[in-house]
C-alpha cells in the first residue's frame, strides 16, 4: 500500500500540514482578535493592539525576510506543505493586508472608547491654546535640540535609515524668491529611537500625541523662511535575520559582526501614509527600492508598538485587577531557607500563580553561603536589568566557582547577553557560549554546597 507521506501524495489540493509562515500569521490573528475583546478593560486591549504590532515586525524582519532571500537565491523547492518561497511570499502579502487593514479598524474603534474614558489620542479639537504652547515649548526644549532636517538633493549623500527607523519627509519651497516655478525642496527629519513615541500633555485629562504629529505640526521651527508644501510619516523594516556559520572560529567575534551588519540589512518593507507627498514618495521609492522590498501605504498609524506608551497610564480601571503570586510556603517554613525546604522534598514552583522571586533568592542564597562552593547556570534572555546575573557576579567575587552559559541566540536580545556575558567574565565567572548549531533555550540552575555528609546538589529547572 502506499505510504500516506508519498512524494505523489497531492499536498496543495488536499493539505497535510500548515504553512509555518501562514500559521504564524493566524496565531497574531487571534493576539489581535484579543484587541476587540469587550470583556477586557480598554488598555488591557490597546496593549494587545500593541502586541498585534510588534508581533508583525518581528515576523516581517526574520520570517518574511528569511522567504525574499530564497527567492532573490532562486530557491524554489516547495516547503512540507508544497508552497515554494515566491508562492508563501505572495499569499503572505495578501493576508497582510488584510490584517494591517483590521489592526488600524480596531485602533479607531478603541481611540472613540479610550476618548469616552477621558485617555485621547490627541487631534485639533483636543489641542487648546494652553496645550498648544506647551507642546511648542517642549518641541524647542526637548525634540528640536535632537533631531537634524538633512536635505535630500544631489549635493547631498540620502542618509541611512535604521530598521525601524521612523521619520518624517517635508516638501519645501523659499517663501523670498520670485520665481514661483522655483522647485522645491525634499527634507528629511529621522527620529531618534531614545525619544518617547507619545508624548503626555500635563494635565488631569490624559491627552497624548504621536512624536511624528508633534514634529508636523511645529515645522515652520525647523526650516525658519521656508513654506510647508507637503509631508508624510514613513517608516522602514529591514532584514534583521542572523545566520552564523557552523565553521566559525570566534563565536562572540561572529555575532558582533553579525550584530552590526543587521542594522544595515537590506529594506524588507517601506510604509507611508495615505495621503504622503508624491514628490517626497517618489524621492523615498527610488532611494531605497530593493529586490524583494514591499511598498505599503497605510491609512492611520505606522508603527502599532508604539502604542504601549499609552499603556502606561495610571488607570487601574482600565486595565485588569493587579495579580500578586503567593511565595512558596514551605521556604517561609524554613525561615526563606531554600535549601533546608528543598532537603526536605523537592519543590514544584507553578509560574505565574508563584513568584519567581523564590528562584532568585535561591540564586541569591547560593552566593552569599559560605559552604556552596559551585554554581553553574544557563542563560537564555536575561533581561535588561538582571537581579540573576548580579548574584551571579557576587558568587564570583566571593570565591565561588561559577559557570554560565550564555545563548548568543536569543533573537534581538544577542547584544544584551552579550554585554552579560562580558560582564560575567570581567567577575571571573567562566562562561560557556553554547552551540554554533544549537540553541539552548533551557533555564538551569545548579548549586553543589558543601555539607556534613559530603557534597550536595541542588538544582532549578
Amino acid at each position: 500500500m502506499e505510504s500516506p507521506l508519498s512524494a505523489d501524495t497531492d499536498r496543495t489540493s488536499s493539505p497535510r500540514f500548515f504553512n509555518r509562515e501562514l500559521s504564524w500569521l493566524a496565531f497574531n490573528d487571534r493576539v489581535l482578535a484579543e484587541a476587540c475583546n469587550t470583556d477586557y478593560p480598554l488598555l488591557e486591549r490597546l496593549r494587545f493592539l500593541s502586541i498585534s504590532g510588534s508581533n508583525l515586525d518581528e515576523f516581517m524582519m526574520i520570517r518574511v525576510a528569511g522567504l525574499v532571500g530564497q527567492v532573490q537565491r532562486g530557491i524554489d523547492k516547495p516547503s512540507v506543505d508544497g508552497l515554494t518561497p515566491a508562492q508563501q511570499l505572495a499569499e503572505i502579502r495578501a493576508r497582510l493586508a488584510r490584517l494591517n487593514e483590521r489592526q488600524q479598524n480596531t485602533l479607531r474603534d478603541l481611540r472613540e472608547m479610550l476618548a469616552d474614558a477621558g485617555i485621547h489620542m490627541a487631534d485639533d479639537r483636543r489641542i487648546d491654546r494652553a496645550a498648544h504652547e506647551w507642546l511648542r515649548q517642549h518641541f524647542l526644549d526637548e525634540i528640536m535640540p535632537v533631531i537634524t532636517p538633512q536635505a535630500l538633493d544631489p549635493a547631498h549623500p540620502f542618509p541611512f535609515i535604521a530598521n525601524e527607523g521612523l521619520g518624517v519627509l517635508f516638501t519645501v519651497r523659499r517663501k523670498d524668491l520670485k520665481n514661483k516655478e522655483t522647485e522645491d525642496l525634499v527634507e528629511m527629519v529621522l527620529i531618534p529611537s531614545a525619544l518617547p513615541r507619545f508624548l503626555r500633555v500635563p494635565g488631569e485629562e490624559a491627552i497624548y500625541i504621536g512624536i511624528e504629529n508633534l514634529i508636523t505640526r511645529f515645522a515652520e521651527h525647523l526650516f525658519p523662511g521656508f513654506e510647508m508644501r507637503g509631508s508624510g510619516v514613513f517608516r522602514v523594516l529591514r532584514d534583521s535575520d542572523i545566520e552564523i556559520e557552523e565553521e566559525a572560529e570566534d563565536l562572540v567575534r561572529t555575532f558582533r559582526s553579525a550584530i552590526q551588519r543587521r542594522r544595515r540589512g537590506q529594506v524588507i518593507q517601506l510604509e507611508l501614509e495615505e495621503e504622503f507627498d508624491p514628490t517626497a514618495e517618489a524621492l523615498l521609492r527610488e532611494r531605497l527600492a530593493t529586490p524583494g522590498a514591499s511598498f505599503v501605504k497605510i491609512d492611520g498609524m505606522l508603527g502599532m508598538a508604539g502604542l504601549s506608551d499609552i499603556v502606561k497610564e495610571d488607570r487601574p480601571d482600565l486595565k485588569f485587577d493587579a495579580y500578586q503570586p503567593r511565595y512558596p510556603e514551605r521556604i517561609l517554613e524554613h525561615d526563606g531557607d531554600c535549601f533546608a525546604a528543598i532537603r526536605e522534598k523537592d519543590i514544584i514552583i507553578h509560574h505565574p500563580y508563584e513568584s519567581f522571586d523564590v528562584v532568585v533568592d535561591f540564586i541569591r542564597q547560593a552566593a552569599a553561603d559560605p559552604n556552596v562552593v559551585a554554581i553553574k547556570q544557563a542563560l537564555y534572555r536575561a533581561g535588561s536589568q538582571s537581579e540573576v546575573i548580579e548574584a551571579l557576579v557576587e558568587a564570583a567575587e566571593n570565591g565561588k566557582s561559577v559557570t554560565a552559559v550564555v545563548e548568543l541566540k536569543a533573537r534581538f536580545d544577542e547584544e544584551q547577553n552579550l554585554y552579560w556575558a562580558n560582564k560575567l567574565e570581567r567577575a571571573g565567572v567562566q562562561v560557556i557560549y553554547g552551540f554554533v548549531d544549537w540553541k539552548t533555550h533551557a533555564k538551569v540552575a545548579m548549586v553543589v554546597r558543601r555539607e556534613d555528609d559530603g557534597f550536595r546538589t541542588y538544582c532549578h529547572f
